[in-house]
């Protein structure tokens, strides 16, 4: 995984999946997975900020697909946590990773990793940097009767991004631990596209959109951590308070050009988004005896989100001119407490737990428009209000039938709360035909989910099969109808729908097929109702739609062991075609090859990687609602990189006790741990 970022190593992981254009994650066929990173949330999007994390950086990725009620019940697919570096080797220590991708241009990847543990005190640091242009393309063909045309997109995107990790750990004495990191996360970006529009009939006008932005982002984020170790083995008592700031702010231009007759109209977008989150966790373990264990803990999160969009259009040639302002204050407030008391016996174990929270969110959202044209002035306020008292039990059984077959029986319910974006009215991005943005109306969808896994164990590795099955209420979705304000464009945005199911089957083999052969390999199927509203094209009138959906992605990774010192890999993926209440998504599918060579004593290795070796991977469409329609969009997929990693220092390691949730340990979903 050298070179790659957080966004890419995940794209491997069996049941996950990015989009390649959007960046956006999904876990079982599902866009509603919690990420975190340390355990912790972030106030960054996640798309956004798996690109920015370098691979050398990450320690562990833990997939918890359905967990107890213990954690968070956000995320319906389930937990993404991300492990960053950190260990406790006596002395000085650390790592450099640096490495150039080469696609349309070259782009750096480096970390730098360092450890210093002297008597009770453990510092340690983390320095990632990703810098590089990425260039994008793509065209849709537009059949609508009557306005039948074709869309033309592409352009670049410089990014660099800066992420520090600064800690330390505290060894009061036996019994006692403190520990204490900040993150800080700095990114600068810059951007220009653009889009033209081709219409086959000569009575419209084409169009050109031109589009340059200037984005930055600044994330710091830090932690506190206390945890006390009672005389009676394993009862623990932790302590943790997390706080974090996001600001953002960007500034876009679009120039839009229309041909015959000519005209130019000129927009101006000053965005500020500030973000602060606060966590508090309060964690009580106590092992009842040798086969009872008791968890009891308490959370209260506090969130406060400012959006402020000043918007100038103007258009020279004909002296118009439109300012507006929209400005959008959303705070959510979730207080809850969790207990979890698990059992064993022989073969079985079971845990049992209920998290009950308090939700409650309050937003208020202000629209001033003064137009040239009196009839586009306006003047909205709304507010939004909720407050929402839910309980998620959750159930786990294991059964251990012998050294060889295990069982695992699991339920949870879950939440997912409608983001900010899905609910701020402020619009997202726009081009001359379509426009996104948020819904304030959204209300949060509950699923409770079903797992059953066997896993089977062999002397050349393991393979676990599982069945599971989402029951969904209120299940949000995307909605399109025209913009009231512009007849020619659409709105994208969310609205929730009726209840829903999904059912999916996953297996997953790690093999060592022989001394210098092993294999990862994963597949899974789903089968879930797609629903949602479309215009009809020829009525104009909304209309709710229901589309069947049958998934299916194959996943292998071959490691073969040349020598004791040079290493080969074979990675290999396909993701089957699927399909939307507006168009058909058409399969994906990669190869990629690389090697790693050992050197300076194994303290160091030269890793080469081609990516996408037949350049087929792109995203392709073919839809027949609300008109025809079919498009493809191409990145930069085929790369090839090459970067140098080198350990330095050492000592003997003194693995140190951390809270369960900041472990860099698999977690699992439930039972006894």
């Amino acid at each position: 995984a050298s070179g790659n970022t957080a966004s890419e190593i995940l794209n491997n992981v069996p049941t996950v999946s990015v989009d390649p254009q959007t960046k956006e994650l999904s876990l079982r066929g599902n866009s509603n997975v919690r990420v975190l990173i340390d355990g912790k949330p972030s106030n960054i999007d996640a798309a956004q900020l798996l690109q920015q994390i370098p691979s050398s950086s990450i320690k562990q990725i833990e997939l918890i697909t359905n967990p107890s009620a213990k954690y968070n019940p956000e995320g319906m697919s389930g937990i993404i946590n991300i492990i960053l570096h950190k260990n406790s080797q006596e002395g000085f220590n650390g790592s450099i990773n640096s490495g150039v991708t080469f696609g349309i241009t070259p782009k750096t990847n480096s970390a730098l990793n360092l450890n210093y543990k002297v008597g009770k005190v453990n510092f340690y640091t983390n320095y990632g940097l990703n810098h590089g242009k990425n260039a994008n393309e793509g065209y849709i063909n537009s059949y609508r009767p009557l306005f039948e045309n074709k869309q033309e997109f592409g352009g670049d995107n410089l990014n660099t991004s800066h992420l520090v990790k600064l800690g330390m750990d505290y060894y009061i004495d036996e019994k006692n631990t403190i520990s204490f990191y900040t993150n800080q996360n700095l990114v600068n970006g810059s951007g220009d596209g653009y889009t033209n529009i081709n219409y086959s009939s000569l009575l419209l006008r084409d169009s050109q959109q031109l589009s340059d932005s200037e984005t930055d982002n600044y994330t710091q984020t830090y932690d506190l951590a206390y945890k006390h170790d009672f005389d009676k083995k394993g009862e623990t008592l932790d302590f943790q308070a997390n706080f974090s700031n996001t600001d953002s702010p960007e500034n876009s231009d679009y120039i839009f050009n229309q041909v015959n007759p000519n005209s130019t109209r000129v927009t101006t977008n000053d965005i500020e988004r500030d973000t602060d989150y606060l966590q508090i966790n309060l964690d009580y373990v106590n092992p009842l005896s040798e086969t009872v264990k008791l968890e009891v803990g308490a959370e209260t999160r506090i969130q406060k989100i400012t959006n402020n969009f000043d918007e100038t259009i103007s258009e020279p040639s004909e002296s118009y001119n439109r300012v507006g302002n929209s400005n959008f204050v959303f705070t959510r407030n979730i207080h809850s407490f969790y207990t979890n008391i698990g059992k064993q016996w022989k073969k079985w174990s079971v845990q049992a737990g209920v998290r009950l929270e308090q939700y409650e969110i309050d937003g208020d959202f202000e629209n001033v428009v003064t137009s040239t044209t009196p009839s586009e002035n306006i003047n909205d306020q709304s507010t939004i209000e909720d407050d929402i008292f839910a309980i998620y039990p959750s159930l786990f059984f294991n059964y251990k039938a012998s050294d060889k077959d295990s069982f695992n029986f699991n339920f949870s319910r879950r939440v997912d709360r409608p983001s900010i974006g899905q609910i701020s009215p402020i619009r997202e991005w726009t081009t001359p035909l379509v426009e996104s943005r948020g819904n304030p109306a959204l209300e949060p969808q509950f699923t409770n989910s079903f797992e059953v896994n066997y896993t089977r164990t062999t002397k050349i590795g393991s393979v676990t099969a599982g069945v599971f099955y989402r029951q969904i209420n209120d299940e949000i979705g995307r909605v399109i109808y025209k913009n009231p304000d512009n007849v020619n464009q659409d709105i994208i945005s969310y609205d929730n729908f009726d209840d829903n199911n999904t059912v999916g089957t996953e297996i997953s083999a790690n093999l060592k097929l022989a001394t210098w052969w092993s294999v990862n390999a994963s597949s899974d199927a789903y089968f879930r109702t797609v629903k949602g509203t479309v215009q009809n094209a020829n009525t104009q009138e909304q209309e709710r739609a229901e589309a069947d959906v049958v998934a299916f992605n194959i996943r292998m990774n071959h490691n073969f062991v040349a020598t004791k010192k040079l290493r080969f890999n074979l990675f290999a993926m396909y993701r089957g075609r699927d399909l939307g209440l507006q168009f058909e998504r058409e399969p994906m599918y990669r190869m990629d090859i690389g090697s790693t060579y050992t050197i300076l004593k194994g303290k160091g290795s030269i890793t080469a990687r081609f990516n996408d070796v037949f350049e087929t991977m792109n995203f392709a469409f073919d839809g027949n609602i609300p008109y025809r329609q079919t498009g493809a969009f191409y990145w930069e997929s085929q790369t090839f990189y090459v970067g140098f990693n080198y350990m330095f220092g050492g000592g003997k390691n003194s693995a140190m006790q951390r809270k369960q949730r900041d472990q860099n340990e698999t977690q699992g979903s439930g039972g006894l741990l």
